[in-house]
């Protein structure tokens, strides 16, 4: 099994949107696929997928894990009461508790484990590291220079965790709907230059589309349906696949 850990040291660049949606396409190729919510404190995944009022079952001593298409799913914000129930947990709860997910789930046979990490570089990406010392590791930003320097530290993060180090520009051009002229509204090339200046493989640039952000409010993948978006994502887990 190859473990994919999704990470960035900052939050809103879409890691979660990826992390769904390199699931998704990797269960479109026949990859048996295993989703890792691991962002505590703000768990996104159940709604991205449209499962927020799942519940995970026990199998036998372990637990099962929520499928989604093909895709096994298991997200903190299936255990809470209500969405709006907050975690208050310091660092050994978080520990404790990726820790039993890991190792208390019933994932079964994977080709790959994917894993969504909360922003920064703190104690929830420390224990996944820890635990699950994942071998690829998929570094998402946006364009802009705001965005890059903190995700620098993401980059040397995983690069002292020993994994391979891919870099993913997302929310690149916007393609007006009406002249269809390219608008970088958060500027061009951050992610190629991060790429470059780290000596890491870059992978390519995800548009920034209102699909992306429709098919996230309505609860699926938007590598779900055709179109120029889907296409270049599918494109950019192809040269994924090729380089693992």
């Amino acid at each position: 099994m190859k473990k994919i850990i999704v990470m960035s040291g900052k939050g809103g660049v879409g890691k979660s949107t990826i992390a769904v949606n390199l699931a998704y396409a990797l269960a479109k190729k026949d990859y048996k696929v295993g989703l890792l919510d691991a962002d505590i404190h703000g768990p996104t995944i159940p709604k991205l997928l449209g499962i927020e009022n799942a519940k995970v079952e026990a199998e036998g001593n372990k637990l099962k894990p929520v499928d989604v298409e093909g895709v096994k799913v298991i997200s903190i914000g299936f255990f809470l009461p209500s969405r709006e129930t907050p975690v208050v947990w310091r660092g050994p709860l978080k520990h404790k508790f990726i820790e039993q997910i890991v190792n208390d789930v019933n994932w079964g046979k994977l080709d790959f484990l994917v894993v969504d990490s909360p922003p920064g570089t703190g104690d929830e990406l420390i224990s996944v590291a820890q635990l699950l010392e994942p071998e690829i590791a998929l570094i998402v930003t946006t364009p802009q220079n705001v965005a890059i320097e903190d995700v620098m530290k993401a980059v040397n993060f995983a690069k002292k965790m020993n994994a391979k180090v891919f870099v993913i520009e997302n929310m690149s051009g916007f393609v007006c709907p009406h002249c269809g002229n390219v608008i970088y509204i958060f500027g061009k090339g951050g992610g190629e230059r991060l790429a470059r200046n780290f000596n890491v493989k870059f992978l390519g640039s995800i548009p920034l589309d209102v699909k992306v952000m429709e098919s996230g409010e309505k609860g699926y993948p938007f590598v779900r349906e055709e179109g120029e978006t889907s296409k270049v994502f599918m494109d950019v887990t192809d040269r994924l696949l090729s380089e693992i």
